[in-house]
């Protein structure tokens, strides 16, 4: 009798805790509030992509990558921040709005918070200057008559991609500061314009597509690195953008040339971009 009644007390307190074990969560993040902050430029925050949610300040798209990321994650706060034009000195002091007349887009830096989950960044291309040597490097006519940037150039941009790519370290160690429990993920910038480019489709000479996608390469290679170093992840764009760049044709590309095909900046992602983008963040988180 003393013994049935302890494996009956025995069965009852081991279904006890069974149930107990499946009703608790199965891990902190299981009751996790997330939230998410999108910081960078024109690349994230996409502009002339609609619907576009501040189409002054920052030119900014309610379908760039950050927003569609965040509607499939199903985040509890989302603040994007993006902002086209924007460099890292605009992380930390106001930024003059993009059509003149509109509001200044406060520092980026403000939109962290202790209870910030996920941080992504896509900036660096204005701090080194890259959109104004693409603008420098068209060319309507061939050579002779024409002028190669790379000519113009030299080492000058590469040096300053070398110089710049510390920043990157900077940018994380800040974010981690004022968002100590947040994944920070450094997203890349994805193929502008093949190698060899296709010339007069998109008026670049082709040693000069040459050249800017080495340089975009070179940046990105930077962003991994001190990510890597810093304890961030990187978001490679590139591979997956191989075959879509700006010498494609219309449909096929997801970045578009001097002439845009669809709603987007020239020399920018469009919607398609926007979309691919957003699933290698996703893919990256896992």
């Amino acid at each position: 009798m003393k013994l049935r009644r302890w494996v009956t007390a025995s069965v009852a307190t081991m279904a006890t805790l069974a149930l107990t074990t499946i009703a608790a969560p199965s891990s902190p993040a299981a009751t996790l509030r997330q939230v998410y902050v999108a910081m960078g430029d024109s690349y994230s925050a996409g502009p002339l992509i609609v619907p576009q949610t501040d189409p002054i300040t920052c030119v900014r798209s309610g379908n760039d990558y950050p927003g569609l990321v965040s509607r499939q994650l199903g985040v509890a706060v989302f603040r994007d921040v993006t902002c086209s034009s924007a460099t890292t000195a605009d992380f930390v002091q106001s930024q003059p709005a993009n059509i003149p007349g509109g509001p200044p887009a406060p520092p980026q830096y403000q939109a962290l918070s202790p209870d910030t989950t996920l941080v992504t960044v896509g900036i660096g291309g204005n701090d080194v200057g890259l959109v104004g040597l693409a603008l420098s490097c068209i060319n309507f006519a061939p050579p002779p008559i024409g002028h190669s940037c790379q000519a113009a150039n030299g080492m000058t941009y590469q040096n300053r991609i070398d110089t710049f790519a510390a920043t990157y370290g900077q940018v994380v160690e800040t974010i981690r500061a004022k968002a100590p429990h947040a994944k920070i993920l450094l997203v890349g910038y994805p193929t502008t314009i093949k190698d060899g480019g296709c010339f007069p489709y998109q008026p670049i000479l082709g040693n000069d597509a040459t050249y800017l996608q080495g340089l975009i390469d070179r940046l990105n290679r930077r962003m991994s690195a001190q990510a890597a170093a810093h304890g961030a992840t990187y978001v490679n764009l590139r591979a997956s953008t191989i075959g879509h760049d700006s010498c494609q044709l219309p449909g096929t590309r997801w970045l578009e040339g001097l002439v845009p095909s669809s709603p987007a900046f020239p020399l920018h992602p469009n919607a398609l971009g926007m979309q691919n983008a957003a699933a290698r963040v996703l893919a990256t988180l896992g």
